[in-house]
């Protein structure tokens, strides 16, 4: 029975400095779950353990049972994917030939480049609309559509585990929101689990089935949005005063900020 993706014991460091700390965790099959915490808590490193970028200290990362570090590489990437924060492609890379690199992990000797192949590259750049510039050097890019293009290639990898870190970076608003509704469509349709961290603690509530939120070295509180995003819960890891209130649209947590400046405007009236 496939047991998902869990830590056990984990402890992850740069140097001297301990960033995690004997973690134990599981993240919920074929949910979106979503890492909060103020910066340099240890979301992204988190993360990138969890996708063999990065060494532990002690403990271990296991999927299925079976821990990644010693799992073949092709293996391990047919199974998840990692966008990392601000990926970089060498100078003249198109976004066509940056997406292909998702299908990698299929390459063989015996089975080169397929109809399949071919099939997932070309839906992964019309789902987050590069299809127009699939041309295009990823060099000569926004911001935001160099986003969505690493976005295409992690996705043309076609793996059940999707882990992203700020897949929203550089994008505008509009943009925000179709590339998490496109994720949140992944999930619904397909099943697939994907861990995501998120800066903006609204559309994490909005879109997560599962916080997990990091403070101390450590899990502070993991759960659904609505039973542990709590007023005393953003002061403790973000270290802001907050109301929390509902989405009058989707029903879910809505954090408002108790702003300084505003609050003094407030105290002198």
């Amino acid at each position: 029975m496939s047991q998902g993706l869990e830590t056990k014991n984990l402890t992850l460091s740069y140097g001297a400095s301990t960033i995690i700390r004997e973690l134990n965790l599981t993240i919920p099959q074929g949910k979106i779950s979503v890492l909060v915490g103020s910066n340099g808590c240890g979301k992204s490193t988190l993360l990138r353990s969890l996708a063999r970028l990065l060494k532990p200290q002690t403990g271990a990362i296991l999927l299925d049972g079976k821990e990644i570090s010693k799992q073949p590489t092709k293996e391990l990437a047919k199974q998840l994917a990692i966008l990392p924060q601000s990926p970089e492609a060498p100078e003249g890379l198109t976004v066509i030939q940056l997406v292909k690199q998702g299908r990698y992990p299929y390459q063989t000797w015996l089975k080169q480049w397929s109809k399949e192949d071919e099939e997932k590259v070309q839906w992964a750049l019309e789902v987050t609309q590069m299809s127009d510039l699939a041309h295009r050097s990823v060099d000569s890019l926004s911001g935001g559509q160099r986003q969505r293009a690493w976005i295409a290639m992690t996705l043309a990898q076609d793996t059940d585990i999707l882990l992203l870190d700020e897949p929203t970076t550089y994008l505008d608003l509009t943009h925000q929101i179709e590339i998490l509704d496109l994720l949140f469509d992944l999930n619904e349709k397909e099943g697939r689990t994907i861990v995501m961290v998120l800066h903006d603690l609204n559309l994490a509530c909005r879109y997560a089935h599962h916080i997990i939120a990091i403070r101390n070295q450590t899990v502070y509180a993991e759960g659904k949005p609505e039973d542990i995003v709590t007023e005393q819960m953003v002061r403790e890891v973000f270290d802001l005063h907050c109301q929390i209130t509902e989405d009058p649209i989707f029903g879910t947590p809505l954090c408002i900020a108790h702003g300084k400046g505003r609050n003094l405007l407030l105290s002198a009236s």
